[in-house]
């Protein structure tokens, strides 16, 4: 029996520019615009970040390959409208990296190697830095009265954005000392929660809220933790707890309406000792 070939990265594009084709292409892909894909593509990212917290690696191949053809399909649209086609993308994107990796690639090219030179991490980062100041400048977009913060995309999560934004300020010396002041800055901030809300004004308890995660999103920061998989985890796990208390109100065929605030704490109390496992099966099950 002969074994299928491998499809390649041009036979993607085959497949890309053939969906695309007006005469018999895909009624679906042929409608889709850059503002249609935009959410699709946001989408297509969170599920490899699932697959890869799952450590479902078969699954991580399929959900990376999806992600790809969201990558080829933009530059479709590019190569249509004569923006660019995928070919400039990957070479901009090699380029760039050689260009940003002096202590890698010394001469600029692919085939040139550093030999003999070890730098640290920190010298490796202000090099990056400094490369990519040269090239805001070179495009115009970094003469000195430009803001620092001015290269931070707005449509970032906005977690992410607001640690970006403080990594950044902290760079000129803007920033808190240490994690325990950022702490005393959160018990501020609630302590201006609480007062804005018992005010009843909106507008001003929304604003205090937002400085309250924002200071959050800080003190992730300064303690070394990644603010999103911290909150994807506190997510999972009362996931986790919740599913455990359905299995317990449905095994001993309980009325949620019956159960009392007492109640249903007693109830996420065991949920709490149970262990839950993360697909959400029992480690220990719920007794009567």
């Amino acid at each position: 029996m002969s074994q299928q070939p491998r499809y390649s990265i041009q036979d993607l594009l085959t497949l890309m520019a053939r969906l695309r084709d007006p005469v018999d292409g895909c009624p679906w892909d042929i409608k889709q615009d850059w503002d249609d894909l935009v959410p699709l593509t946001i989408e297509e990212l969170y599920e490899v970040v699932d697959a890869i917290d799952h450590q479902d690696w078969p699954h991580v191949a399929e959900e990376l390959g999806d992600l790809l053809f969201h990558i080829l399909f933009y530059s479709q649209l590019g190569s249509e409208a004569q923006h660019f086609d995928f070919d400039q993308v990957v070479h901009g994107v090699v380029e760039k990296l050689l260009r940003r990796h002096p202590h890698v690639f010394p001469d600029g090219t692919l085939t040139s190697r550093a030999r003999g030179v070890a730098l640290d991490e920190g010298s490796i980062k202000a090099s990056w830095e400094q490369i990519k100041q040269q090239e805001r400048q070179a495009k115009g977009q970094g003469a000195p009265a430009e803001s620092l913060l001015a290269d931070i995309p707005k449509a970032l999560p906005a977690l992410k954005r607001a640690i970006k934004l403080q990594k950044k300020a902290a760079k000129v010396g803007y920033d808190w000392p240490n994690a325990r002041a950022v702490f005393a800055v959160i018990r501020s901030e609630l302590d201006e929660l609480e007062a804005a809300y018992d005010t009843g004004d909106a507008l001003a308890t929304t604003d205090e809220l937002g400085d309250v995660l924002f200071s959050v999103a800080n003190l992730a920061r300064k303690l070394d933790i990644d603010a999103e998989r911290a909150i994807a985890k506190a997510n999972q796990k009362f996931t986790d707890r919740f599913q455990w208390i359905e299995q317990r109100v449905t095994q001993d065929r309980i009325d949620w309406a019956s159960l009392s605030p007492e109640a249903l704490d007693i109830l996420w109390q065991q949920a709490k000792r149970a262990r839950l496992r993360r697909d959400g099966s029992d480690v220990e099950t719920p007794q009567p």
